[in-house]
């Protein structure tokens, strides 16, 4: 069972990730094309059904079978998640980093549709890199067990 959630875990966050990457380029596309309101009323239904119809499913698929997965190890695997090593820590602070910029991918979301945002699209190219960081530590963290 045990390897069916870890493939379960994987899926949904590789489809979470989809999300994480796609959505700020969608955000650049939106500020950099404000006056052409035909292309901001496309991007506006595609910003909303990738967050709320993939980005939020997908969010809480990743998230509870990762805590299914912690659950799991040391249910069975006799393994605490307190008693992993530092890197479980890390991973773990780095993934609540992450649901942090989740969320505020559906706050700056918002602000577009309301035309109440103040960034520019170099500001939504930069943000985008967040994930990637984010992604690099945590796969590092895992595989790598560093401390």
């Amino acid at each position: 069972m045990y390897s069916w959630m870890l493939w379960f875990h994987i899926i949904s966050m590789v489809s979470w990730f989809a999300v994480l990457f796609y959505l700020p380029r969608l955000f650049v596309y939106h500020v950099e094309n404000g006056t052409n309101q035909g292309f901001i009323d496309v991007v506006e239904v595609m910003e909303m059904k990738i967050y709320k119809y993939i980005g939020v499913p997908a969010f809480w698929a990743t998230l509870l079978s990762g805590i299914a997965l912690i659950v799991m190890s040391t249910a069975h695997y006799g393994m605490n998640v307190f008693k992993m090593g530092g890197w479980m820590h890390a991973k773990l602070t780095l993934v609540a980093i992450l649901i942090g910029y989740f969320f505020t991918l559906g706050h700056y979301r918002l602000k577009l549709k309301e035309n109440t945002a103040y960034k520019s699209g170099k500001f939504f190219r930069i943000y985008n890199e967040v994930p990637t960081l984010l992604l690099i530590g945590i796969v590092a963290l895992v595989i790598v067990k560093p401390f």
